[in-house]
């Protein structure tokens, strides 16, 4: 069965397309669901039954989906075959109360989201995306620092001339966490006292924000509005083989699977194959969205209930435990600038291929699910049949670190999980870096699971 992308420019091509339009967890959201409606498949509740071939998604609060193809085997015989990975990004999510005053401009009052060097996102352009929640419930999108003409936000940065003080501080200690907050509004109040410093004119911004968008100062109390960094992806390098974009951790990984499933679809699969594309892997993977709530049991649930009618709590956790999954998230690739965080010799190359990773944790294994080397055993079957390009790679050297994915949330169902995506540089910088070839690997492996 031939792949939907033949060709590693094509793919690439769309991917950072997706990319730019993916901006936020709910654009992705909003994103991948046109693309799986676009190829076929059909909200959960459409379907009173679900047969061999049926194309289904699930989602929640906008933000996590899961889609799956329909196997011809009993979901609670053979399980799922699943790629799960997630669509949040490092990023700066405003306050509750967003918005004040200081020395005649108004700020953005930000909250980190997600592990972050702060000096990264100083004196960048940034864009605002979210969602705007009015007391009746009705719905304002904001989209701002992308479109052709659109302003930009920034935090700014003192100059080197007067930055002695700053530079004798630590990297984490020259800039405060509370004062990451981009310039929103400049045009000067009246003066304090006549001859001061002038104030802020929030009048002005408020002014602003009701006949831009209809809404009031107090709505900004039921939002969810995100700072990342403005611009589109970009091909790097003279010979454009790698790719620089915003949040490529992980939706590198989780179009791959989006893209992979729809090449599953085109043939009824043996065992049911699926993708996760969740929410809050970077602040734990807690919340209603993230990993750690119910929302994949819950899915598994409905799935089987359609399947296989008057489906008892059994069936389900005999469909969790017999199946397999990719955890699809991106590692650390070796960067020639940093040899010695390298685990030498197991450390994931740029355009070596997709690398799988049978643990991640950090010193000690700590966090890892581990995976076992059965597993790893099929997963080399199927990749070698596929003839995929891939590495396996550990996440740099002992005692300098280490990260984890959503691996260890799935194994505890019982089923096998092996982490497997796509090396990166700058990983959760405002600017990450990707190979083309790497991407189209990781998209050829998830396909050729699939499809197993």
């Amino acid at each position: 069965m031939k792949l939907k992308y033949i060709s590693k420019d094509g793919y690439c091509k769309e991917y950072m397309r997706y990319l730019g339009v993916a901006k936020t967890e709910r654009r992705s959201f909003s994103e991948s669901v046109r693309l799986l409606e676009s190829n076929g498949f059909r909200e959960i509740s459409k379907f009173k039954t679900l047969k061999p071939g049926d194309r289904v998604y699930r989602g929640r609060e906008d933000r996590t989906v899961m889609a799956a193809v329909i196997g011809r085997k009993a979901i609670s015989e053979a399980g799922l075959k699943v790629v799960g990975g997630h669509t949040d990004a490092p990023r700066l999510d405003l306050k509750p109360r967003p918005l004040y005053g200081k020395g005649g401009v108004v700020y953005f009052d930000c909250h980190i989201y997600g592990g972050i060097k702060k000096y990264q996102w100083l004196t960048l352009p940034l864009a605002l995306y979210g969602t705007v929640v009015r007391r009746d419930g009705s719905k304002v999108q904001i989209a701002v620092g992308d479109g052709e003409g659109d302003p930009i936000f920034m935090i700014t940065d003192i100059l080197p001339h007067l930055g002695k003080d700053q530079a004798k501080k630590t990297r984490d200690e020259f800039f405060e966490a509370e004062d990451l907050d981009p310039v929103c509004w400049s045009t000067p109040g009246e003066r304090e006292n006549g001859d001061g410093a002038p104030k802020a004119d929030r009048g002005g911004l408020k002014a602003f924000l009701k006949k831009a968008y209809g809404i009031e100062e107090e709505d900004l109390l039921s939002a969810e509005l995100e700072i990342v960094p403005a611009g589109m992806p970009r091909e790097v390098g003279f010979d454009r083989e790698l790719i620089a974009g915003y949040g490529h951790d992980d939706r590198v990984c989780s179009f791959a699977g989006l893209m992979a499933l729809v090449d599953a679809a085109e043939k009824v699969p043996e065992t049911t194959a699926a993708i996760l594309m969740c929410d809050k892997e970077e602040i734990g993977s807690m919340g209603s969205t993230g990993m750690q709530s119910s929302f994949f049991e819950n899915t598994v649930a409905e799935l089987v209930d359609r399947q296989e009618r008057n489906a008892r709590d059994i069936m389900v956790r005999r469909a969790l435990e017999r199946s397999t999954m990719l955890s699809a998230d991106v590692t650390a690739a070796a960067d020639p600038h940093f040899p010695d965080v390298d685990s030498t010799g197991n450390e994931a190359r740029v355009h070596m291929g997709v690398a799988a990773s049978k643990y991640t944790g950090g010193t000690s294994k700590g966090g890892a699910s581990d995976c076992g080397p059965e597993f790893v055993a099929e997963i080399r079957d199927i990749m070698a049949r596929g003839d995929v390009k891939w590495q396996m790679a550990e996440l740099g050297r002992m005692e300098k670190g280490g990260g984890g994915t959503i691996s260890q949330y799935m194994a505890r169902f019982g089923m096998k999980v092996l982490d497997m995506g796509t090396p990166m540089w700058n990983m959760h910088a405002p600017w990450e870096i990707v190979s083309k070839e790497d991407c189209y690997q990781t998209y050829r492996a998830y396909s050729a699971y699939l499809r197993s």
